[in-house]
Protein backbone atom coordinates (compact mmCIF):
# COMPACT_ATOMS: atom_id res chain seq x y z
CA UNK A 1 0.00 0.00 0.00
CA UNK A 2 1.39 3.17 -1.04
CA UNK A 3 2.74 5.66 1.71
CA UNK A 4 -0.30 8.46 2.54
CA UNK A 5 0.26 11.39 4.53
CA UNK A 6 -2.45 14.34 5.57
CA UNK A 7 -1.14 17.77 6.54
CA UNK A 8 -3.37 19.79 9.32
CA UNK A 9 -2.46 23.45 9.05
CA UNK A 10 -4.22 24.61 12.01
CA UNK A 11 -2.92 27.75 14.17
CA UNK A 12 -4.12 26.71 17.55
CA UNK A 13 -3.64 23.02 17.20
CA UNK A 14 -2.13 21.31 20.25
CA UNK A 15 -1.04 18.52 21.97
CA UNK A 16 -2.69 17.02 25.32
CA UNK A 17 0.71 18.53 27.45
CA UNK A 18 -0.74 21.64 25.48
CA UNK A 19 -4.17 21.89 27.54
CA UNK A 20 -6.17 22.71 24.83
CA UNK A 21 -6.22 22.50 20.72
CA UNK A 22 -6.05 18.05 20.79
CA UNK A 23 -8.64 18.15 18.58
CA UNK A 24 -6.64 16.94 15.62
CA UNK A 25 -4.50 15.34 17.47
CA UNK A 26 -6.57 12.56 18.72
CA UNK A 27 -7.92 12.50 14.68
CA UNK A 28 -4.24 11.62 13.43
CA UNK A 29 -3.67 8.48 16.53
CA UNK A 30 -7.39 7.09 14.89
CA UNK A 31 -5.67 8.57 11.38
CA UNK A 32 -2.42 6.17 11.83
CA UNK A 33 -4.45 3.33 12.99
CA UNK A 34 -5.97 2.76 9.15
CA UNK A 35 -2.43 3.66 7.33
CA UNK A 36 -2.38 7.14 6.91
CA UNK A 37 0.89 9.29 8.51
CA UNK A 38 -0.31 12.99 10.05
CA UNK A 39 1.97 16.11 9.88
CA UNK A 40 0.14 19.23 12.39
CA UNK A 41 1.77 22.74 11.44
CA UNK A 42 0.66 25.08 14.16
CA UNK A 43 1.60 28.12 15.45
CA UNK A 44 4.50 28.65 18.62
CA UNK A 45 2.38 30.41 20.76
CA UNK A 46 -1.84 29.87 21.70
CA UNK A 47 -2.96 31.87 24.56
CA UNK A 48 -5.06 29.07 25.75
CA UNK A 49 -2.47 26.53 26.02
CA UNK A 50 -1.51 25.48 29.54
CA UNK A 51 1.86 24.65 28.37
CA UNK A 52 3.83 26.12 25.23
CA UNK A 53 5.55 23.89 23.05
CA UNK A 54 9.62 24.25 23.26
CA UNK A 55 10.82 25.79 20.31
CA UNK A 56 14.39 27.15 19.34
CA UNK A 57 14.90 30.50 17.44
CA UNK A 58 14.81 29.33 13.89
CA UNK A 59 11.20 29.70 12.26
CA UNK A 60 10.01 26.36 12.46
CA UNK A 61 10.65 23.38 15.46
CA UNK A 62 9.94 20.24 14.04
CA UNK A 63 8.54 17.80 16.56
CA UNK A 64 8.31 13.74 16.11
CA UNK A 65 5.77 12.58 18.46
CA UNK A 66 6.33 8.99 17.08
CA UNK A 67 6.90 7.09 13.54
CA UNK A 68 3.65 8.05 12.38
CA UNK A 69 2.92 11.97 13.71
CA UNK A 70 4.82 14.88 14.06
CA UNK A 71 4.55 18.57 14.64
CA UNK A 72 5.81 21.65 12.81
CA UNK A 73 5.75 24.31 14.72
CA UNK A 74 5.86 27.56 13.08
CA UNK A 75 7.34 30.65 15.15
CA UNK A 76 4.59 33.40 15.85
CA UNK A 77 4.50 36.60 18.19
CA UNK A 78 2.85 35.95 21.03
CA UNK A 79 -0.46 37.87 22.30
CA UNK A 80 -3.22 38.19 24.69
CA UNK A 81 -6.46 37.14 23.96
CA UNK A 82 -7.44 39.07 21.17
CA UNK A 83 -7.36 42.43 19.12
CA UNK A 84 -4.30 43.59 16.81
CA UNK A 85 -1.48 41.41 17.97
CA UNK A 86 -3.50 38.43 17.08
CA UNK A 87 -4.46 39.17 13.78
CA UNK A 88 -0.54 40.13 13.39
CA UNK A 89 0.08 36.47 14.84
CA UNK A 90 -2.02 35.11 12.03
CA UNK A 91 -0.71 36.88 9.30
CA UNK A 92 3.07 35.53 10.27
CA UNK A 93 1.45 32.10 10.47
CA UNK A 94 0.20 32.82 7.07
CA UNK A 95 3.40 34.51 5.85
CA UNK A 96 5.61 31.75 7.42
CA UNK A 97 3.59 28.90 5.76
CA UNK A 98 4.97 29.41 1.95
CA UNK A 99 8.74 29.05 3.70
CA UNK A 100 8.00 25.94 5.25
CA UNK A 101 11.47 23.54 5.28
CA UNK A 102 9.60 21.34 2.43
CA UNK A 103 12.93 19.09 2.20
CA UNK A 104 12.31 17.72 5.76
CA UNK A 105 8.30 17.70 5.82
CA UNK A 106 6.94 14.23 3.75
CA UNK A 107 4.37 15.09 1.04
CA UNK A 108 1.00 15.87 1.58
CA UNK A 109 -2.09 13.51 -0.31
CA UNK A 110 -4.29 15.51 1.70
CA UNK A 111 -4.87 19.03 2.89
CA UNK A 112 -7.18 19.92 5.91
CA UNK A 113 -6.86 23.77 6.69
CA UNK A 114 -9.03 24.64 9.91
CA UNK A 115 -9.89 27.51 10.53
CA UNK A 116 -9.93 30.08 12.43
CA UNK A 117 -7.62 31.86 11.31
CA UNK A 118 -8.95 30.98 7.76
CA UNK A 119 -6.04 33.02 6.37
CA UNK A 120 -3.87 29.51 5.49
CA UNK A 121 -6.51 28.60 3.21
CA UNK A 122 -4.45 30.74 0.32
CA UNK A 123 -1.61 28.25 1.25
CA UNK A 124 -3.14 25.04 1.44
CA UNK A 125 -4.62 25.97 -1.71
CA UNK A 126 -0.78 26.79 -3.53
CA UNK A 127 0.31 23.05 -1.32
CA UNK A 128 -2.32 20.88 -3.06
CA UNK A 129 -0.96 22.32 -6.61
CA UNK A 130 2.30 21.98 -5.86
CA UNK A 131 2.13 18.55 -4.65
CA UNK A 132 -0.86 17.80 -6.64
CA UNK A 133 -2.36 16.29 -3.37
CA UNK A 134 -5.77 14.77 -3.52
CA UNK A 135 -7.75 16.68 -1.42
CA UNK A 136 -8.04 20.11 0.31
CA UNK A 137 -10.86 20.05 3.34
CA UNK A 138 -11.33 23.46 4.78
CA UNK A 139 -12.51 22.77 8.29
CA UNK A 140 -14.99 25.68 9.65
CA UNK A 141 -14.53 25.45 13.36
CA UNK A 142 -16.25 29.19 14.29
CA UNK A 143 -17.98 30.96 11.18
CA UNK A 144 -16.21 33.91 10.57
CA UNK A 145 -16.97 36.98 9.65
CA UNK A 146 -20.42 36.55 11.37
CA UNK A 147 -19.46 36.05 14.63
CA UNK A 148 -17.17 39.65 14.74
CA UNK A 149 -20.75 40.92 13.27
CA UNK A 150 -22.63 39.48 15.86
CA UNK A 151 -21.06 39.35 18.80
CA UNK A 152 -18.48 42.18 18.45
CA UNK A 153 -20.87 44.83 16.52
CA UNK A 154 -18.64 45.55 13.26
CA UNK A 155 -20.19 46.33 10.18
CA UNK A 156 -20.26 44.38 6.72
CA UNK A 157 -18.54 47.34 5.48
CA UNK A 158 -15.66 46.89 8.16
CA UNK A 159 -12.23 46.54 6.17
CA UNK A 160 -11.64 43.58 8.42
CA UNK A 161 -15.02 41.95 7.86
CA UNK A 162 -14.36 42.41 3.90
CA UNK A 163 -10.65 40.67 4.25
CA UNK A 164 -11.77 37.97 6.05
CA UNK A 165 -14.85 37.41 3.80
CA UNK A 166 -12.63 37.59 0.67
CA UNK A 167 -10.98 34.48 2.40
CA UNK A 168 -13.88 32.50 3.62
CA UNK A 169 -15.83 32.67 -0.15
CA UNK A 170 -11.80 31.49 -1.72
CA UNK A 171 -12.19 28.82 0.92
CA UNK A 172 -15.47 27.43 0.02
CA UNK A 173 -15.15 27.66 -3.69
CA UNK A 174 -11.43 25.95 -3.50
CA UNK A 175 -12.01 23.64 -1.18
CA UNK A 176 -12.80 19.92 -2.65
CA UNK A 177 -15.07 19.81 0.90
CA UNK A 178 -16.12 21.88 4.23
CA UNK A 179 -16.07 20.52 6.93
CA UNK A 180 -18.07 22.07 9.75
CA UNK A 181 -17.88 22.02 13.20
CA UNK A 182 -21.20 23.75 13.71
CA UNK A 183 -24.93 20.95 12.84
CA UNK A 184 -26.72 23.93 11.22
CA UNK A 185 -24.25 25.45 9.35
CA UNK A 186 -24.98 24.36 5.92
CA UNK A 187 -27.81 26.51 4.59
CA UNK A 188 -25.08 29.57 5.26
CA UNK A 189 -21.97 27.53 3.55
CA UNK A 190 -23.68 26.12 0.94
CA UNK A 191 -25.06 29.58 -0.20
CA UNK A 192 -21.53 30.78 -0.40
CA UNK A 193 -20.07 27.14 -2.39
CA UNK A 194 -23.11 26.64 -4.30
CA UNK A 195 -22.40 22.92 -4.06
CA UNK A 196 -24.04 21.34 -1.25
CA UNK A 197 -21.80 18.25 -1.71
CA UNK A 198 -19.37 19.91 -0.22
CA UNK A 199 -20.55 20.34 3.39
CA UNK A 200 -20.28 17.74 5.92
CA UNK A 201 -20.57 18.01 9.76
CA UNK A 202 -17.51 16.58 11.70
CA UNK A 203 -18.51 18.02 15.60
CA UNK A 204 -15.74 18.17 17.86
CA UNK A 205 -15.40 14.88 20.50
CA UNK A 206 -14.15 13.12 23.04
CA UNK A 207 -12.86 9.98 24.11
CA UNK A 208 -12.71 8.47 27.98
CA UNK A 209 -9.97 6.04 26.83
CA UNK A 210 -7.62 8.68 25.47
CA UNK A 211 -7.81 10.88 28.54
CA UNK A 212 -5.27 10.84 31.39
CA UNK A 213 -7.08 11.71 34.54
CA UNK A 214 -5.24 13.35 37.14
CA UNK A 215 -6.66 14.73 40.06
CA UNK A 216 -6.98 18.31 41.38
CA UNK A 217 -4.75 19.76 44.13
CA UNK A 218 -6.28 19.47 47.93
CA UNK A 219 -6.06 23.64 47.59
CA UNK A 220 -8.37 23.45 45.14
CA UNK A 221 -10.54 20.90 46.60
CA UNK A 222 -11.12 23.00 49.94
CA UNK A 223 -11.81 25.74 48.06
CA UNK A 224 -15.35 23.95 47.37
CA UNK A 225 -17.63 24.43 50.22
CA UNK A 226 -19.65 21.61 52.16
CA UNK A 227 -23.17 20.84 52.03
CA UNK A 228 -23.74 23.33 49.16
CA UNK A 229 -25.21 22.82 45.70
CA UNK A 230 -22.56 23.70 43.63
CA UNK A 231 -23.13 25.02 39.93
CA UNK A 232 -20.11 25.45 38.11
CA UNK A 233 -18.55 26.59 34.90
CA UNK A 234 -15.49 25.55 33.77
CA UNK A 235 -13.28 27.20 30.41
CA UNK A 236 -12.86 30.65 29.14
CA UNK A 237 -14.84 33.57 30.62
CA UNK A 238 -15.03 35.80 27.00
CA UNK A 239 -18.19 37.45 25.23
CA UNK A 240 -19.31 34.59 23.81
CA UNK A 241 -19.89 32.44 26.95
CA UNK A 242 -22.43 35.24 28.25
CA UNK A 243 -21.08 34.88 32.33
CA UNK A 244 -22.29 38.01 33.21
CA UNK A 245 -25.65 36.33 33.31
CA UNK A 246 -24.50 33.78 35.52
CA UNK A 247 -22.93 36.07 37.87
CA UNK A 248 -25.76 38.04 38.48
CA UNK A 249 -28.13 35.19 38.95
CA UNK A 250 -25.51 34.35 41.80
CA UNK A 251 -26.23 37.94 42.88
CA UNK A 252 -29.81 37.37 42.64
CA UNK A 253 -29.18 34.56 44.67
CA UNK A 254 -26.77 35.39 47.35
CA UNK A 255 -29.40 34.87 50.48
CA UNK A 256 -30.20 31.17 49.57
CA UNK A 257 -27.53 29.62 51.55
CA UNK A 258 -27.62 26.37 49.96
CA UNK A 259 -26.38 27.46 46.37
CA UNK A 260 -23.08 28.29 45.44
CA UNK A 261 -21.43 29.33 42.04
CA UNK A 262 -17.92 28.14 40.92
CA UNK A 263 -16.04 29.67 37.91
CA UNK A 264 -13.16 27.52 37.01
CA UNK A 265 -10.69 29.62 34.29
CA UNK A 266 -9.45 32.38 32.82
CA UNK A 267 -10.10 35.22 29.98
CA UNK A 268 -10.21 39.05 29.73
CA UNK A 269 -14.25 39.52 31.26
CA UNK A 270 -12.41 37.21 35.02
CA UNK A 271 -11.20 40.58 36.18
CA UNK A 272 -14.35 42.31 35.42
CA UNK A 273 -16.72 39.57 36.91
CA UNK A 274 -14.55 39.20 40.76
CA UNK A 275 -14.93 43.28 40.74
CA UNK A 276 -18.50 42.67 40.26
CA UNK A 277 -18.98 40.07 43.25
CA UNK A 278 -16.36 41.52 45.04
CA UNK A 279 -18.70 41.44 48.21
CA UNK A 280 -20.56 38.06 47.90
CA UNK A 281 -19.84 34.97 49.88
CA UNK A 282 -21.85 32.71 47.72
CA UNK A 283 -19.29 32.31 44.53
CA UNK A 284 -15.85 31.74 44.26
CA UNK A 285 -13.21 31.83 41.10
CA UNK A 286 -10.83 29.27 40.79
CA UNK A 287 -7.58 29.12 38.35
CA UNK A 288 -7.74 27.06 35.21
CA UNK A 289 -6.64 23.43 35.34
CA UNK A 290 -4.67 20.93 32.70
CA UNK A 291 -6.78 19.07 30.74
CA UNK A 292 -6.29 16.33 32.29
CA UNK A 293 -7.77 17.74 35.52
CA UNK A 294 -11.38 18.52 34.20
CA UNK A 295 -12.40 15.33 34.81
CA UNK A 296 -11.70 15.05 38.35
CA UNK A 297 -12.50 19.49 38.66
CA UNK A 298 -16.38 18.61 37.24
CA UNK A 299 -17.01 15.75 39.95
CA UNK A 300 -17.18 18.60 42.28
CA UNK A 301 -19.99 20.14 40.84
CA UNK A 302 -23.96 19.33 40.98
CA UNK A 303 -24.59 21.02 37.79
CA UNK A 304 -22.44 22.58 34.91
CA UNK A 305 -23.03 25.90 33.46
CA UNK A 306 -22.77 26.68 29.67
CA UNK A 307 -24.43 30.18 28.63
CA UNK A 308 -24.49 31.52 24.85
CA UNK A 309 -25.95 35.11 23.76
CA UNK A 310 -29.35 35.85 22.18
CA UNK A 311 -28.03 35.94 18.63
CA UNK A 312 -28.64 34.78 15.32
CA UNK A 313 -24.77 33.34 15.53
CA UNK A 314 -25.65 30.81 17.20
CA UNK A 315 -28.46 29.58 15.02
CA UNK A 316 -26.09 27.46 13.24
CA UNK A 317 -25.26 25.44 16.05
CA UNK A 318 -22.34 25.15 18.35
CA UNK A 319 -19.86 22.28 19.27
CA UNK A 320 -17.93 23.48 22.28
CA UNK A 321 -15.80 20.68 23.72
CA UNK A 322 -17.39 22.30 27.33
CA UNK A 323 -20.48 19.78 26.42
CA UNK A 324 -18.47 17.06 26.27
CA UNK A 325 -16.21 17.43 29.28
CA UNK A 326 -19.42 17.59 31.02
CA UNK A 327 -21.51 15.24 29.46
CA UNK A 328 -18.75 12.57 30.49
CA UNK A 329 -18.83 13.59 33.63
CA UNK A 330 -21.79 13.03 33.95
CA UNK A 331 -23.39 15.43 35.30
CA UNK A 332 -26.68 17.21 34.40
CA UNK A 333 -25.89 20.60 32.24
CA UNK A 334 -28.12 23.75 33.12
CA UNK A 335 -28.28 25.97 28.99
CA UNK A 336 -28.72 29.17 29.06
CA UNK A 337 -29.69 29.56 24.98
CA UNK A 338 -31.76 29.54 22.44
CA UNK A 339 -33.19 26.29 21.51
CA UNK A 340 -29.93 25.02 18.76
CA UNK A 341 -30.30 21.30 18.92
CA UNK A 342 -27.07 21.40 20.81
CA UNK A 343 -25.75 18.17 22.49
CA UNK A 344 -27.95 19.11 25.76
CA UNK A 345 -31.30 19.26 23.92
CA UNK A 346 -30.01 16.15 21.61
CA UNK A 347 -29.61 13.53 24.89
CA UNK A 348 -31.91 14.95 27.12
CA UNK A 349 -29.25 15.60 29.87
CA UNK A 350 -30.32 19.07 31.27
CA UNK A 351 -32.42 21.81 31.01
CA UNK A 352 -32.26 25.01 28.87
CA UNK A 353 -33.94 28.34 29.88
CA UNK A 354 -33.58 31.32 27.86
CA UNK A 355 -30.46 33.20 27.42
CA UNK A 356 -29.55 36.66 28.20
CA UNK A 357 -31.46 36.53 31.45
CA UNK A 358 -30.52 36.37 35.29
CA UNK A 359 -33.69 35.23 36.32
CA UNK A 360 -34.21 32.68 33.70
CA UNK A 361 -30.86 30.79 34.88
CA UNK A 362 -32.03 31.21 38.99
CA UNK A 363 -35.29 29.73 37.86
CA UNK A 364 -33.53 27.06 36.52
CA UNK A 365 -31.38 26.49 39.37
CA UNK A 366 -34.24 26.12 41.51
CA UNK A 367 -35.66 23.62 39.73
CA UNK A 368 -32.69 21.40 39.29
CA UNK A 369 -31.62 22.39 42.96
CA UNK A 370 -35.05 20.46 44.05
CA UNK A 371 -34.44 17.51 41.81
CA UNK A 372 -33.76 14.29 43.96
CA UNK A 373 -30.44 12.46 43.53
CA UNK A 374 -31.58 9.93 40.97
CA UNK A 375 -33.13 12.33 39.40
CA UNK A 376 -30.21 14.38 38.59
CA UNK A 377 -27.74 11.22 37.84
CA UNK A 378 -30.44 10.18 34.96
CA UNK A 379 -29.88 13.64 33.27
CA UNK A 380 -25.88 13.01 33.81
CA UNK A 381 -26.39 9.27 32.21
CA UNK A 382 -28.21 10.48 29.46
CA UNK A 383 -25.18 12.92 28.72
CA UNK A 384 -22.65 10.21 29.29
CA UNK A 385 -23.97 7.63 26.75
CA UNK A 386 -24.85 10.28 24.12
CA UNK A 387 -21.49 11.62 24.20
CA UNK A 388 -19.69 8.29 24.09
CA UNK A 389 -21.90 6.60 21.37
CA UNK A 390 -22.06 10.35 18.98
CA UNK A 391 -18.61 12.21 20.07
CA UNK A 392 -16.02 9.58 20.46
CA UNK A 393 -13.13 9.73 17.92
CA UNK A 394 -13.03 6.57 16.49
CA UNK A 395 -16.92 7.59 15.00
CA UNK A 396 -15.61 11.24 13.80
CA UNK A 397 -12.40 9.90 12.48
CA UNK A 398 -14.33 7.45 10.37
CA UNK A 399 -16.17 10.50 9.39
CA UNK A 400 -13.38 11.73 7.98
CA UNK A 401 -11.46 8.78 6.49
CA UNK A 402 -14.96 8.86 4.16
CA UNK A 403 -13.74 11.76 2.67
CA UNK A 404 -10.12 11.10 1.88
Amino acid sequence: MSKKTIWVLNQTAGKPTSGWGERHYYFAQKWIEKGYDVMIISGSYNHLFHTQPEIGKKPFTLERIDEKLSFCWVKTPPYFDGGVRKFWSNMVFMFRLFFLPFSKLSRPNYIIVSSMPIFPILNGYLLRRKFKAKKLITEIRDLWPLTPMYLLGYSKNHPLIKIVGWFEKFAYKQSDAIVSLLPNAATYINAISKDANKFHWIPNGIDEDLLDHESISNEMISQFPNNKFIIGYAGTMGMANALEYFVAASTLMQHEERIHFVLVGDGYLKEGLLVQTNNQKNISFLPKVKKNQVQALLSNFDVCFIGRNNTPLFDHGVSSNKYFDYMLACKPVLVSSNLIKDPVELSGCGITVAPESAQAIVDGIQRLSNLSTEELNKFGRLGKQYVKKYHNFEYLSNQYLKLF
